[in-house]
């Protein structure tokens, strides 16, 4: 006799909100409305929570955190471990809900799940990474010591690009180290930014209380999420104008905050005249347009240096024009929707302002609902809008360079310091080329668009404060406090 396995039903209810230890509807008598970005049909309809529900939440936290801190290490990695567990028996369900409600591709989704997953896992193990130290003191029968404490209570606020990731990149680990944890997802994506994770570790045996998820308007909650008194750390990732604010408000308010903040990019990828061009237009059609090119890492600027430049543009513009766009769902789609109508027509507007600046449309076409198809500029200079401004749409602009160091300096004309890449067949000159471009992360003969769960991730300039991921998130999500033992009695001057 043969038994069918028991298949858990999918996560319900999502349309609540754990607040403060119980999944419920907010207060703040609004509606938010979640719509799939390709389809337009609404997915679900959330109450939306208030600065009630945020201080209710933020209180509960303080309370739950203090328990949950004193659980051993294996104790808590057991959790994240069953988190993982979660990840693989849900993956479908997961990745369904990120093609639908951030218009992900297929092929962008699964690697979003795999993210995720990874610093789920990596967290699993900080626990027992967590080391204290022991100083030498100059005072006779002094002993000191270092302990390594959890900050407290975290505030996290994720974007809607790659939610369940860059909401997981700054959850787990914060967990993971006995800290309780407070995410406020952005409005397109508050399931897969928020509420699948809250569902995931509450079935992983996190205890109640210690995760809240607060979907609320960021005009009503967004600075209180900020100023309350209870969170010790702002972990932001969006845009730098926010990002600023959130800076200013955390070092200048009642309550100073640590912050990390991974604000915007504008990548550079250069390619050097002695590079493989294959390889390097196999890996710009790969860095610009995954996710529609709405990654903070993407490509934004392609440099490539006057020997190579038709060459590239040719094969570049061949590659790109044989780019299936449409439907998110289909396994061969690899350009799907923006996220919503003001992100479409922002991208209009950059397409149309290039134009008039002079750039040449190499590749274009019309949107069909929030699809827009891939475009590609030629003779774009450093100067034009589309050069030294974040983009995150599938749109990007070719720039020539005299030599190398031109290159370099084009690279660097920039603001922002996130990611960067360079080709060249010579490993160790694009090493010495790569350490000069004024970023936290460059990568020589591969995409800018690289995360790892142990590699420190993080930018330069106006790109953000801090590192994500590994030993850097031990040092973002923990604190020292020295104490000191007097074993025999000290001899005080008066």
């Amino acid at each position: 006799m043969t038994t069918t396995p028991f298949v858990r039903p999918a996560y319900q209810n999502l349309e609540l909100q754990p607040l403060a230890g119980q999944w419920r509807a907010g207060s703040a008598g609004r509606t938010l409305d979640v719509f799939d970005p390709f389809t337009q049909t609404r997915l679900l309809q959330i109450t939306q929570a208030n600065r009630e529900d945020l201080d209710a939440a933020y209180r509960k936290a303080r309370v739950t955190q203090l328990d949950w801190a004193t659980k051993g290490p294996a104790e808590r990695g057991q959790v994240l471990l069953n988190a993982v567990k979660i990840f693989d028996e849900r993956r479908e369900e997961i990745i369904d809900w990120i093609i639908r409600e951030s218009g992900s591709t297929r092929i962008k989704a699964q690697i979003e799940w795999g993210a995720a997953r990874a610093i789920t896992l990596e967290s699993a193990s900080l626990p027992s990474r967590v080391h204290g130290r022991i100083l030498a003191s100059n005072i006779p029968g002094k002993e000191s010591r270092v302990y390594r404490t959890p900050l407290g209570v975290i505030g996290v606020i994720s974007p809607w690009n790659f939610p369940l990731h860059l909401t997981a990149r700054s959850l787990a680990p914060a967990l993971a180290l006995g800290n309780a944890v407070v995410v406020k997802p952005a409005s397109d994506t508050p399931v897969t930014g928020g509420l699948l994770l809250a569902r995931i570790f509450e079935e992983a045996g996190l205890p109640s209380g210690v995760l809240s998820v607060v979907v609320g308007s960021g005009a009503e909650i967004g600075d209180a999420f900020v100023e309350h008194p209870v969170p010790a750390f702002i972990s932001f990732t969006g845009s730098t104008q926010v990002g600023r604010n959130i800076g200013r408000i955390a070092s200048g308010g009642e309550h100073l905050k640590h912050v990390a903040l991974e604000l915007g990019g504008n990548s550079p990828f250069v390619v050097l005249a002695d590079a493989d061009v294959e390889q390097a237009v196999s890996a710009a059609v790969v860095g610009k347009f995954l996710h529609q090119g709405q990654i903070c890492m993407a490509i934004n600027r392609i440099i490539v240096e006057q020997p190579l430049l038709e060459t590239f543009t040719r094969r570049f513009v061949e590659r790109v024009k044989a780019l299936p766009y449409g439907d998110p769902n289909k396994a061969e789609t690899v350009i799907g929707p923006v996220i919503n109508s003001k992100q479409l027509a922002g991208l209009q507007e950059k397409i149309a302002t290039a134009q008039a600046e002079g750039a040449t449309l190499l590749v274009g076409g019309e949107a069909h609902g929030n699809v827009l198809p891939p475009h590609v500029f030629g003779n774009v200079t450093a100067d034009m809008d589309i050069a030294h401004e974040e983009i995150f749409g599938p749109l990007v602009g070719i720039q020539s360079a005299r030599d190398a160091e031109h290159a370099l300096e084009l690279a660097n004309s920039s603001e922002y310091g996130l990611s960067s890449a360079v080709f060249t067949s010579s490993l160790e000159r694009g090493v010495q080329f790569a350490r000069r471009i004024h970023a936290g992360m460059t990568h020589v003969n591969d995409i800018p668009v690289n995360d790892e769960p142990n590699a420190p991730f993080g930018g330069e300039k106006n790109s953000g404060l801090g590192r994500f991921n590994g030993d850097w998130a031990i040092d973002e999500f923990t604190t020292d406090h020295w104490i000191t033992l007097q074993h025999a009695p000290r001899a005080y001057p008066f």
